[in-house]
């Protein structure tokens, strides 16, 4: 990322918008700001941005619907921001595809260290060296289009991928038949350690099942290792 990232801090208080944009644009990054769902729309319409810092309790339409309906087009990272010890607004977030959470009120100094975290996540998801990039790669019955990040089956069905999705599933990919535990995917994905009672990668783990699985109940591709973590039980390579 050669340009000053961009930031869409989106929340209907008008002190956080504020504050929040200020404290970016003292630490390096340019910043914008919405009060809710309909103003955010226009500037995406107008702009470009690197991450969405996004409430979660806003009037009309709230931000757990606006990260539900923009992941699979927009792709861009969503850091949510929830009220203390609302634990199912950040289960619901994570479950959909955004990227982190933090709880009200928060530190500036978090909010940075997250935001920077995230950033960094993106980047390396963008390049994937080498691995990737540019590339078609077959697994089971699909072909994984990395550059427009969709999933083909073999009816030629194509299936979005949010931002979190394609990072989680090129992680597997690129380690398939190896056995990934929690705490490795975490890192590998969000730069991040689990904490007590993390079970945000399982979340995610169920999430990508539901696109990549035929049966999800029964899954045969991402399959659970007992005691160890994750592993993706399939071979990789390029399409016939």
């Amino acid at each position: 990322m050669t340009e000053l990232p961009h930031i869409l801090v989106v929340d209907d208080h008008r002190e956080i918008r504020d504050a929040v944009t200020r404290y970016l644009e003292k630490n390096g990054m340019r910043a914008t700001s919405a009060k809710d769902a309909v103003e955010m729309d226009g500037k995406l319409a107008t702009g470009h941005y690197d991450l969405i810092v996004l409430d979660v309790m806003m009037p009309g339409e709230d931000g757990l619907s606006v990260c539900r309906r923009l992941l699979p087009g927009k792709g861009i990272p969503i850091l949510m921001l929830t009220a203390l010890g609302e634990e199912t607004d950040r289960i619901v977030g994570l479950e959909i595809g955004a990227d982190d959470y933090l709880s009200k009120p928060f530190n500036p100094r978090e909010l940075l260290a997250r935001i920077k975290a995230i950033l960094r996540r993106a980047d390396r998801a963008e390049t994937h060296a080498g691995t990737f990039s540019g590339r078609r790669v077959s697994f089971a019955h699909l072909v994984l289009d990395t550059d427009r990040r969709v999933l083909v089956d073999e009816n030629e069905h194509e299936t979005d991928l949010t931002t979190a999705e394609f990072k989680l599933l090129t992680v597997l990919l690129e380690r398939a038949r190896f056995v990934l535990s929690r705490d490795q995917l975490l890192d590998l994905t969000t730069g991040r350690s689990a904490t007590l009672f993390d079970r945000s990668i399982d979340n995610q783990i169920s999430r990508l099942r539901r696109k990549v699985e035929k049966d999800p109940s029964k899954p045969r591709i991402i399959t659970t290792v007992r005691g160890g973590g994750y592993c993706l039980a399939a071979d990789v390579g390029d399409p016939g």
